[in-house]
């Protein structure tokens, strides 16, 4: 079934685009030499006033030295790594469960109100709980009930918080991207003899999850250095070994080191979300010139 273009097709953002391709046709190189000049210029006065700062030469030391990075590198990327195992693990976890909560809330009719008032309840309270309270509410409390089976692992608790929270979020992304789906599509599929299950599952949830791919990236970045609230139970992450580290020489070039781990992380991560986001640009004008 292919989908069919509607009034919620057109957003602000194709709006936006336009305008800034209005504004900057014409300047070609011209304007990508000027931007380029700008930006270094701009960069290089910060750099000054930093570099001629009274107190570089201590922060210098302290925050950028180059033997403690060498130093540092091999212990913080050991402990980067159960980071990465973390997100993988709640990542697949959280799309799972925020898709699940995101159907229950779009089930119409008075029937599933039950399963809609969970959802919703569940959302609203992951959501207005800082993520740091839910992890120390859960490492901490948790394992001290002392109950028989409940795991006493900081990283399971971690992991566990984090898919509690961001699956509050994601749920209400995959929510949007259900609803931005336009009706005639569920009306085409109805008439075809399909129920609603297979409705969602065939027609509505594969469009709403091609239009939420870019939002859903931006939410895992989160998430990615969200992973660092292990530390606060006690989970030897990155952030926890250059706290280690840091405690032994009393210099805080490892934090330094524990940052360009996850900036090598995010900032792809980042950049690909642009991309899909451009590319799903240009394919929905593709779509309208046609």
């Amino acid at each position: 079934m292919y989908p069919v273009s509607g009034p919620d097709d057109f957003d602000f953002a194709d709006q936006r685009d336009r305008r800034s391709r209005m504004l900057t046709r014409g300047y070609g190189a011209q304007g990508v030499l000027v931007a380029s000049l700008s930006t270094l210029v701009f960069f290089g006065l910060i750099a000054v006033v930093v570099v001629n700062s009274p107190g570089w030469a201590s922060v210098k030391k302290d925050f950028f030295d180059g033997t403690y990075f060498r130093q540092s590198f091999g212990p913080v990327w050991h402990a980067f790594q159960l980071n990465i195992r973390m997100f993988l693990i709640a990542e697949v976890l959280i799309l799972a469960l925020a898709m699940v909560l995101a159907v229950m809330r779009s089930l119409p009719g008075p029937v599933f109100f039950p399963l809609r008032l969970v959802a919703t309840v569940y959302t609203d309270v992951f959501r207005g709980i800082p993520t740091i309270l839910v992890v120390a509410l859960l490492g901490f409390g948790a394992p001290g009930l002392q109950l028989s089976g409940v795991p006493n692992s900081v990283v399971f608790w971690a992991v566990t918080s984090l898919v509690l929270v961001y699956s509050a979020y994601v749920a209400e992304v995959f929510r949007a991207g259900i609803e931005s789906v336009h009706p005639s599509q569920e009306a085409a599929a109805r008439s075809l003899g399909m129920n609603r299950l297979q409705t969602l599952r065939y027609v509505i949830i594969p469009q709403a999850i091609r239009r939420v791919i870019p939002p859903l990236l931006n939410d895992f970045i989160g998430l990615q250095k969200d992973t660092a609230l292990v530390s606060i139970l006690g989970g030897v992450d990155a952030m926890q070994q250059a706290n280690i580290l840091q405690a032994a020489d009393f210099n805080f070039t490892p934090y330094v080191t524990a940052a360009v781990f996850f900036l090598a992380i995010t900032i792809p991560l980042t950049r690909f979300t642009d991309w899909l986001i451009e590319r799903q640009r240009r394919q929905r004008q593709i779509g309208r010139a046609g």
